[in-house]
């Protein structure tokens, strides 16, 4: 333990010799460490981010589209037949409605349009479906009301829109209500505005610029009534299993197998976290270049160290130093120099995830701060192998000589 402590009080005396040089040698490893360490914090932030955003939307859902959305292993299908030309129908969504599992069985057909307004335009995307499209999404009316059954049946010009772009087209979300907005040739009268849910980051969708409108609206620009996907929401968790078994009974009645895909919300998840998940690890290895670079510094500023101290050496070897004590001596320094620029990247890291939480759920984790303290350790033992060996290999007569 003497022999540690000794260790360690003569590396620190070493590196506060000289504080401007050990900070610039360690400066590589911190900048690499706060890569790692932020990257992962990104990361699990943005799985978090998205999970909050699908429980957003419901839970116990499942989707029906046309194609085959998923391929062997639960990955998306790059395949042609992705999306296929398929097109639901009135007597699908008079089928899928008789399913007991089902709560709700919710039609949705949609038109990527602009939406104007006094001149004003918007790009986004028109939803015409049922009434329990609010009710299977979590969808409230933050300002004025939701569209009613009465408004399906009557074809009713009537609009529910996001808070952005009601925003966006009219300065504030509530001067929004009564309001009209023109697309597809036609006007609407905007009867509600929805509680914000967010969305629309990292190049998704954003769900507070949605314009909701009744299926039966849209047939006046959906002359063949088409239905794209459907919705159902499950009366629970346990229903899943056999909800899924009775949605595809009833549409291999009119569908081959991959016509069509039955689609859980937790699938979706899954397959936008692992998308994620290997673009992160490859941001990872990205920002480990720099502690590379960082250990190839520290190797170099060991090197100088040794040159400069040749003669201390050679008088320590002289008085009995072992060649292990040499080797010992300047490989813990190199790793100090390492842990120092591992644990500042550390505590910058952590005070920048904790600045950005109340804007973004980024998150640290054990892991990454493990990763962090033995990736830097591990730099400094690995890069400071060479100078220590060097220094321990030399002759003590050549060493007390040496000019």
């Amino acid at each position: 333990m003497k022999y540690i402590n000794y260790l360690l009080k003569n590396a620190f005396t070493d590196l506060k010799r000289n504080k401007v040089r050990t900070f610039l040698t360690s400066l590589g490893i911190m900048i690499g460490v706060m890569s790692v360490v932020l990257l992962i914090g990104f990361g699990l932030g943005l799985k978090n981010y998205i999970k909050k955003q699908f429980e957003s939307l419901g839970t116990n859902v499942i989707y029906i589209y046309p194609g085959r959305l998923l391929g062997e292993g639960g990955q998306i299908n790059n395949s042609e037949g992705f999306g296929g030309g398929v097109e639901f129908t009135f007597k699908d969504l008079q089928r899928l409605s008789k399913i007991r599992e089902a709560e709700y069985v919710v039609p949705i057909f949609i038109r990527s349009t602009i939406v104007k307004v006094r001149g004003e335009t918007k790009f986004t995307d028109v939803y015409a479906s049922s009434v329990d499209i609010f009710s299977s999404r979590n969808l409230e009316a933050q300002y004025g009301r939701l569209f009613k059954r009465s408004d399906e049946l009557k074809r009713a010009k009537k609009a529910v829109i996001g808070p952005k772009i009601a925003a966006d087209l009219f300065g504030d979300e509530q001067s929004a209500l009564g309001k009209t907005i023109e697309f597809e040739k036609q006007r609407f009268e905007v009867i509600g505005v929805l509680v914000a849910k967010g969305g629309g980051g990292f190049g998704g969708p954003s769900f507070d610029n949605f314009v909701y409108i009744p299926l039966e609206t849209s047939y006046s620009f959906n002359p063949e009534k088409k239905i794209q996907s459907f919705l159902l929401s499950a009366k629970s968790e346990e229903d899943i299993p056999q909800l899924k078994a009775e949605i595809e009974k009833i549409m291999l009645r009119s569908y081959e197998k991959d016509d069509f895909s039955i689609v859980e919300q937790t699938e979706i998840l899954n397959i936008v976290s692992s998308i994620f998940q290997i673009l992160n690890t490859i941001l990872v290895a990205i920002g480990s270049i720099s502690l590379i670079v960082g250990g190839i510094g520290i190797m170099n500023i060991m090197y100088a160290s040794v040159t400069e101290r040749i003669k201390e050496i050679g008088i320590r070897r002289a008085i009995g130093a072992t060649k292990r004590d040499i080797l010992l001596q300047f490989l813990t320094q190199s790793v100090m120099l390492s842990l120092f620029g591992g644990i500042l990247g550390l505590v910058f890291s952590i005070l920048i995830i904790l600045g950005l939480q109340p804007f973004f759920p980024a998150a640290l984790n054990l892991v990454s701060i493990i990763a962090a303290l033995g990736i830097s350790s591990a730099i400094g033992i690995f890069f400071g192998v060479f100078p220590a060996k060097k220094a321990a290999d030399l002759s003590p007569i050549d060493a007390i000589r040496y000019e």
